[in-house]
């Protein structure tokens, strides 16, 4: 029924002259003295024959608006009805031929810059294997700042894998610690300079994902943690079976920031007094969480901490 008044729209034109040529012979007949049955016998048959026709109209109007729902042209009736197939069938072709354009550019640049990560990660090893053979207050800085370099250099790749038409995903069950615990080793030397203590025993749990990309997910919290943290503790433990925290002791975000902090870009309070901040990060987590089905959620009071959850509990995936 919703069709019904596009119908009569769009064949308003025709009914309304068939309606006025009525009238007028309506009016005609009457003038000359014709007699009522010679009158009202043509005006019925020739309704009549006007709604036969036009429920046959209405029902083809249907179908060709069902089949151009589908995105399918239906055959020209008309010469401009042909034009309007051509100007479209134009367009497709350059529309095909654009997104075959910037899907050859993207993955070009794709190839680029994960060669460039890759062929940059060289010196960083060298550099990390450097500074590993002393241990002083300004190799523990030069190692923190080895450290956010490798982050950064691995949230561009990540950011151009997550629009990637492949992935590298690894689904399979794996213990959680020995995800941490890498991460954590990660940013020893950082938790020593600031003279962070850390508490994590271990969270003793089995979770089906992809072990390098949650391994980006709890390294980029961390790192914020360390990053914004200059006295206390950083503690990783399981709230609840399958709720990973990681929770510090930092400088907390504000309540205004706090439901925002996970859109691409933006920083707030914390990010425009640290120009350094990208606002990538835990957009990335989000974005990464959400492929490989886990939830992350943030809980935090400004100058109190701030408390990260990631729920890594899947109930729709078995082992392969």
């Amino acid at each position: 029924m919703k069709l019904l008044p596009e119908y009569l729209k769009a064949r308003s034109k025709v009914i309304f002259l068939f309606l006025a040529l009525e009238v007028i012979f309506i009016v005609t007949d009457v003038l000359f003295g014709m007699r009522s049955i010679i009158v009202i016998y043509p005006v019925l048959l020739s309704l009549a024959v006007l709604l036969i026709a036009g429920v046959a109209d209405m029902l083809l109007f249907c179908r060709r608006h069902s089949m151009l729902e589908r995105e399918e042209l239906p055959e020209a009736k008309s010469l401009i009805e042909e034009d309007y197939r051509k100007i479209i069938e134009k367009l497709k072709e350059e529309a095909e031929m654009s997104r075959l354009n910037s899907s050859s550019e993207y993955n070009n640049m794709v190839e680029y810059y994960t060669v460039w990560a890759h062929q940059i990660k060289t010196p960083i090893a060298a550099m990390r294997l450097n500074l590993q053979a002393e241990d002083s207050e300004n190799s523990r800085k030069l190692m923190g700042d080895l450290n956010r370099i490798e982050s950064y250099v691995e949230m561009v790749l990540t950011f151009l894998r997550l629009d990637s038409n492949s992935t590298d995903y690894l689904i399979k069950e794996y213990d959680l610690d020995e995800i941490i615990r890498p991460a954590v080793r990660k940013f020893s030397r950082e938790f020593i300079l600031k003279r962070l203590s850390l508490e994590y025993e271990g969270v003793n749990f089995k979770t089906i994902t992809d072990s390098k990309w949650l391994s980006f997910i709890v390294e980029q919290v961390i790192s914020n943690a360390v990053k914004y943290t200059s006295e206390g503790k950083i503690s990783i433990y399981m709230n609840e079976p399958g709720i990973l925290c990681i929770e510090d002791t930092g400088i907390g975000i504000a309540s205004e920031d706090l439901p925002r902090i996970f859109e691409n870009g933006y920083t707030g309070f914390n990010g425009r007094e640290d120009k350094r901040a990208s606002g990538i990060g835990l957009y990335l987590c989000k974005r990464v969480a959400d492929s490989l089905g886990h939830k992350i959620s943030a809980e935090s009071s400004l100058g109190k901490g701030t408390k990260i959850s990631i729920d890594v509990r899947r109930s729709d995936l078995r082992v392969e």
